[in-house]
């Protein structure tokens, strides 16, 4: 991939990692398979293709590396703990990638997207939908523009001094959860 991209363009100044896959399974439900290949999509593709493509931006002295979580990364869940553990690591991967490229005027920093309207959404059942939502404050889905429009405020120089950081989309339910559970606890 990265020789293809680097014939077809004359480098790479910004980079989205945006792969993830995922399937609603109890944790004792997961085979070590479907462990393995979700982390092998979800972190490792992100460290594989931030590896591929920074040595460029270190020497250009310049880059954006953007990394697509999960509020899930933050929250857990009770069907997907493979997603939630891939996620999480990509949390902890932009951290680590933000200070290693610091140095070379590179910032790298995640975006945490609630429910948004995707084809990893567009399975939900009604119910499942309106049980989602009972959690959004905003009580919608987020559009994919939401999350574009993100993106391309951190690519942008307006952000040039924001590195290491996840930005929550998600119609405020990562300050709902925090609020729900408090309550009940």
């Amino acid at each position: 991939m990265r020789k293809r991209v680097l014939k077809e363009f004359d480098g790479v100044d910004i980079l989205v990692n945006n792969a993830g896959v995922h399937h609603h399974l109890k944790s004792w439900e997961i085979e070590d398979t479907e462990w393995r290949h979700v982390l092998g999509v979800n972190p490792d593709g992100v460290f594989h293709c931030s590896r591929a493509f920074n040595h460029e931006m270190r020497a250009k002295r310049w880059g954006c590396i953007i990394n697509i979580c999960s509020i899930i990364a933050f929250t857990g869940t009770d069907r997907e703990a493979h997603y939630g553990a891939s996620k999480a690591a990509v949390v902890g991967l932009t951290k680590s990638l933000a200070l290693e490229l610091a140095g070379y005027n590179i910032t790298v920093n995640a975006i945490a997207p609630g429910w948004i309207e995707t084809d990893m959404t567009s399975g939900m059942t009604p119910e499942e939908k309106k049980k989602a939502l009972e959690l959004v404050p905003l009580r919608r889905m987020g559009q994919p523009e939401d999350i574009a429009h993100v993106a391309a405020f951190l690519a942008s120089e307006n952000a040039s001094f924001i590195t290491g950081q996840t930005i929550h989309v998600n119609g405020g339910e990562a300050v709902s959860l925090n609020v729900y559970f408090r309550i009940r606890v």
